[in-house]
This record gives C-alpha cells, structure tokens and sequence, in this order.
C-alpha cells in the first residue's frame, strides 16, 4: 500500500481519451492539493464583480484523471475518504442566473468567509457554522465520445455535491471507462443539502483518499457509507423548518426555501440575500413525502444551534 502526491494538474472537461496523470494499485492512497471550484479566480480580496466577470472555461477545477490498475467497466471504484483540510478561507456567492431562486435574487453577491481556526465559520455577528469539509465533485470518467462539461453530474458520479462524503464515508462509483479515470475537485467547507444559491463555503483543500477496486461487481450509479452521525454535535437546540407544498417538486422546494428566507431575514435582522447565502450553506432540503398526489412536500431544515 503506497501513498502518492497527485501532481498539480488539472483538466476542465470529462474526456475519456486523456491519458492519467498517475497510475495507481488498489488499496493505493493518494494525496491532492485541490484549486477552489473557479481554479483561483476568486480570492480574499475579490469583490461582487468577479462574479460576473468569471472565465467559465476555468469553472470546474479538476485534479485528475488519475488511473486504477486493472479497472474496467463492469467493476466498482471504491473511494474512503481519510482526510479533508481546509486552508484558512472561502467563499459563497449568488451568481445572476443560477441558484434555486434566480428570479428572486438577480445580482451577483460575494460573501467572502475566515475559517482560519479550521472549526467553525462566523457568518457576520449572527452565526457559526461548524465546518464539515467534503468534495462536491468526484467522479469516473464517462464513456462518451466526446468531452463533457463537468457540470451537470450522472450516474458515473462527478458533481453530485452531497454534503455527507466527509472523512470518513466511502463512495462507491460505477467503473466506465478503462483504468476508471478518477478525477476530483470542487472543495467544499460547509454545505446544506440542496446548495440553494448555486455555490456552498467554496473553498482550496488537501485531501487523502484511499482508493479500492471491486472486480466483477457492477453498481447502477454513485452510493456511499458513512461512518457515523450525519449532523453530530449541530441538532443538540432542535430545527426551525419552512413547507413547500404543491405538485411539482422543484416548485415546491422553492417555496420551502423562500419562506426560510423570509424567516431568517425576519428573525435575525438579516438582509434577505444574506440570508439566502446562509440558507446555502447551512439549511438542509428534505423530501417529506411523495406518496399523497397530487402534491408532495418539501421541508427546509435550518440548525438552530448556528444562532448566537
């Protein structure tokens, strides 16, 4: 079993035909130094412009691909996640045409965040979130003929952006292509589920992973174990949570997170896009139920041990 530092190399496009930067055997743990989602275009000193400024061929940062001896269709990339660091700051932002609520909130807003002590992250004098760090995108490489933007992600993996594969949780990806060509990056500090506003606590991170193939044994599309708890140490003073009801389920996830908007602005005399940052990072969207058509529910979940 060897460690091994995964090169600074990074592509922009899932393509089958790039050769690995680093071939590995399984049971093999590699270590990366990851660029933030934007590949160094924002930083500490950015302001809201550069968000409507961004290079989008330069979006998606992906360290990678990286080979697995023997891999093949048909088998199974296991990936344990060992650690995760963050590296002192991040960013969340509303980017006009993207989010959730992209009509409610058109302007670009750039919230830039101190997570220099590595524990929590204080949102202006209202909130600390506990930072729980994970990679928004992982995933093999597809078996398309032709590259692929990064975004949106598939039953291989890739940009799945699931705020539970932190230390500790082992994902499990469908193998595509030969040699799986794994590839990561979009680092994330914190999310809810859901990442309303279109972006989490974006952030640059080294992480270690440990990589195991499974021959023979095939799965549908992405699944993964924890290791625990999913919110430890954050729902010991309960939740508020806000409803979207209707017969659609977009529509009504909408509801629920304008109304946690509205509540959080109310409540803790915060500007409602301030408050729509906070949602992205810290409230989690749930499917309450999918059974009584013609309308289904979705629940907003906000922590509020977060509150000062």
């Amino acid at each position: 079993m060897t460690t091994h530092y995964f090169p600074d190399q990074v592509h922009f496009r899932w393509d089958q035909h790039l050769a690995p930067v680093l071939t590995i055997a399984s049971g093999d743990t590699v270590v990366y130094d990851l660029r933030d989602v934007t590949d160094g275009q924002i930083n500490p000193q950015s302001s809201d412009a550069i968000l409507t400024e961004l290079d989008w061929d330069r979006v998606y940062a992906l360290a990678g691909p990286l080979g697995i001896e023997g891999a093949e269709p048909g088998d199974t990339l296991e990936i344990e996640m060992l650690d995760l660091h963050t590296r002192g700051w991040g960013w969340t932002g509303t980017i006009p045409g993207f989010g959730l609520l992209p009509q409610d909130f058109p302007d670009a807003h750039l919230h830039i965040w101190d997570i220099s002590n590595g524990r929590v992250a204080r949102f202006q004098d209202v909130a600390s979130i506990p930072l729980r760090p994970f990679c928004g995108t992982m995933g093999v490489t597809p078996a398309t003929s032709e590259p692929t933007l990064i975004m949106p992600p598939g039953h291989f993996g890739g940009n799945v952006d699931c705020r539970d594969l932190i230390t500790g949780t082992r994902l499990y990806l469908p193998v595509q292509v030969p040699k799986a060509l794994f590839s990561v990056g979009d680092p994330h500090a914190a999310q809810g589920d859901g990442e309303v506003c279109v972006s989490a606590l974006e952030c640059p991170m080294t992480t270690a992973f440990r990589f195991i193939l499974h021959k023979g044994y095939s799965i549908p599309g992405p699944q993964f174990q924890t290791s625990g708890p999913l919110r430890s140490g954050i729902e010991d003073q309960g939740y508020y949570a806000t409803m979207g009801v209707g017969p659609d389920l977009m529509a009504a996830a909408q509801d629920a997170v304008r109304a946690m908007v509205d509540y959080i602005s109310h409540n803790y005399r915060l500007d409602p896009l301030d408050a729509y940052i906070l949602s992205s990072v810290v409230v989690d969207l749930k499917i309450s139920e999918v059974v009584d058509q013609p309308n289904w529910v979705v629940s907003a979940y906000l922590p509020l041990s977060i509150f000062h």
